[in-house]
């Protein structure tokens, strides 16, 4: 939370002074915090941080409606509770012979004006969450805490709670500790019902079983994993065409989507949280790497986990994107580049393995309740990726 410095009164009286004169030096106290005139007090009015519109008893309601979701975060790691000026967490050495540290920071984009508009606060930190720690688990890191920060114009207690407890709900998913936090009132800055949130996670993972291209080989398969939707990204674009020249209302209930289900609704289907499915499936198949498909889409990512000597080839034709794609589509007129390189296109992670583990790598995934398939493979090139068929529309 924002504070003030506290600021100390001086004229503490000595043990040698007489009562006199400490009554003086009270009186003379008094005096620095009072204005005067020829010996007259007037009465004067000091400005608050309340007045700057700062307040700090908000700050610290928000912390205790959300202590009890924050300790259920809480691994056996975790050392102290929470207030103090720092989070701590003991590193358990003798699990590991060469821990290497890993540590991922972001945010949630313009999806947040979504919750805003919606007065829906309690997805965004599942978002928040799912982009910082299936970043961690992308190298073969297990996530071990995450630390976030809320900024707002106004500390609603009851809003910030909101947020702080999708933040614990995701790294309850994710098994991680929410170890401690920021928020800050920024009254002049942003509006009342304005907010931004962002989280550091950090991880551990054995120096010798760090995943990455280094690992990828020609004849790899690669295997996608289906998204929840949107995930967090593009929402600048999703805004524009479909609030904007669009005109659609978030209100709106939208055919497509089935169930009965609002624009707004499919706009704030949280992010899926990979994290703890990819760190088992790591431990029963021979998993190369793992590409988290966020900002730059398809291609931005997968192409980072490729060494020089290789390409990825994606086939359009194996999965067909959720409705939400393509409404964002064709109420755009966006091509196909575009779009994917903006969004996930239906995929929020792949892994690529071994061709004898692709089997079981299925296997392992729907068996956790993750739809994946077999989307491509690795061949010979020059560290690309390659897009090739057709998603079918209609």
């Amino acid at each position: 939370m924002d504070n003030a410095d506290a600021n100390g009164v001086p004229g503490t009286a000595d043990n040698g002074e007489t009562a006199e004169t400490t009554e003086q030096g009270r009186k003379a106290d008094k005096q620095l915090w009072s204005a005067g005139s020829n010996g007259r007090e007037r009465r004067r009015r000091t400005v608050t941080y309340a007045d700057a519109g700062v307040s700090i008893h908000a700050g610290e309601q928000a912390v205790e409606l959300l202590k009890g979701k924050v300790h259920r975060t809480w691994r056996p790691e975790v050392v102290g509770d929470i207030g103090g000026f720092a989070g701590l967490f003991r590193l358990d050495v003798n699990k590991y012979r060469n821990p290497v540290l890993a540590s991922s920071t972001d945010g949630v984009g313009t999806k947040l004006v979504i919750a805003q508009q919606m007065d829906i606060h309690d997805t965004v930190g599942i978002d928040l969450v799912a982009m910082v720690v299936d970043d961690l688990v992308a190298c073969g890191a297990e996530p071990l805490f995450l630390l976030d920060y809320i900024a707002c114009g106004e500390v609603v207690p009851e809003r910030v709670a909101e947020i702080g407890a999708g933040i614990a709900d995701g790294c309850r998913y994710a098994g991680c500790s929410l170890l401690g936090g920021e928020t800050a009132e920024h009254p002049g800055v942003m509006r009342p019902d304005e907010y931004d949130i962002s989280g550091t996670g950090v991880g551990v993972v054995e120096e010798d079983q760090i995943l990455g291209r280094d690992r990828v080989e020609v004849g790899d398969v690669v295997i996608a994993m289906r998204s929840s939707g949107l995930h967090s990204n593009g929402y600048s674009l999703v805004r524009h065409v479909l609030l904007g020249a669009g005109r659609m209302r978030l209100d709106s209930v939208v055919e497509e989507f089935g169930r009965q289900r609002t624009l707004g609704e499919e706009l704030l289907t949280p992010t899926k949280i990979y994290a703890r499915d990819c760190l088992d499936l790591i431990t029963e198949c021979d998993v190369h790497a793992l590409a988290h498909v966020t900002g730059g889409g398809i291609p931005g990512n997968l192409v980072r986990v490729l060494p020089d000597h290789v390409d990825a080839v994606v086939d359009r034709a194996t999965w067909r994107p959720q409705p939400i794609f393509e409404l964002v589509r064709t109420k755009g007129r966006i091509d196909d580049m575009e779009m994917e390189s903006t969004f996930n296109m239906g995929i929020g992670m792949f892994a690529i393995v071994a061709a004898e583990d692709a089997d079981r790598t299925l296997a392992f995934l729907a068996g956790r309740g993750i739809d994946s398939w077999q989307v491509g493979e690795v061949i010979e090139g020059t560290g690309n990726v390659q897009m090739v068929g057709s998603h079918t529309r209609g």
